[in-house]
């Protein structure tokens, strides 16, 4: 796996001098300046869970150029609903505003912050890691304190009901990373935005933006935090 992950970041290296990329103006205009990744997903419409990743790098000043081919992704089962980050983004006319249970995934600039798994840190991994057991859980429940985080149940006490396992059987948080999707934990607006391993190329998820382990893997090997990285996530323009 190791030496798979080098080759990969090694072509995708190649690809760098590639034309350049322009990221949708009202997303590229909150974009840190001190962000230098990108992770762009783009959808045909707000209602498909079919969408593409591609992994941009800013060049200079506001060129972005594509580190790599696309990767295809699935994202929520019901499409994109306009997500809550800390940007300052208004949802455009005509749009749904994401909300808990939607199965929805959010659409905006959200930080990416950490990434989990369900082993120790791989030594590949640059971002800061969360080794993950049966101790831990997703908090969806919105009169819970701990709505949208996750928690390790011998450190917390208890005030939720129906959390989401963080080493479910399916395998599909083996490897994952959170996105600062609803930051300020504010209930009903959404919990537990991840990048996880898919149920399948034709699966779309509760929320979350999925992809085949061993896509997700490189995209996770690439990402730096010194480069402040972010999910960009919305449609294709016309």
């Amino acid at each position: 796996m190791h030496r798979l992950l080098v080759m990969l970041l090694m072509l995708a290296s190649c690809a760098r001098m590639s034309a350049p990329v322009k990221l949708p103006p009202e997303f590229a205009a909150v974009l840190p300046k001190a962000c230098r990744q990108v992770l762009h997903v783009a959808a045909a419409d707000p209602q498909t869970s079919a969408a593409e990743l591609r992994m941009l790098e800013r060049v200079a000043g506001d060129e972005w150029h594509a580190a790599g081919a696309g990767i295809k992704v699935r994202i929520g089962r019901n499409g994109m609903a306009w997500g809550h980050g800390e940007f300052g983004l208004k949802a455009p006319e005509g749009w749904r505003i994401k909300k808990e249970g939607d199965g929805c995934a959010p659409a905006g600039v959200f930080r990416i912050t950490q990434a989990f798994g369900d082993g120790p840190k791989p030594g590949w991994m640059k971002l800061p890691y969360l080794p993950c057991s049966a101790h831990h859980w997703g908090i969806d429940d919105v009169n819970s304190r701990h709505y949208n985080q996750i928690v390790d149940d011998r450190v917390v006490a208890c005030d939720w009901t129906g959390p989401e396992t963080m080493v479910p059987s399916s395998g599909c948080y083996r490897l994952g990373a959170e996105i600062a999707h609803n930051p300020h934990h504010t209930p009903g607006l959404g919990s537990c935005i991840f990048m996880h391993i898919w149920l399948g190329k034709n699966t779309g998820t509760a929320g979350c933006t999925a992809m085949a382990e061993i896509n997700l893997s490189k995209v996770l090997a690439w990402l730096d935090p010194a480069a402040q990285p972010c999910l960009v996530q919305g449609v294709v323009r016309p």
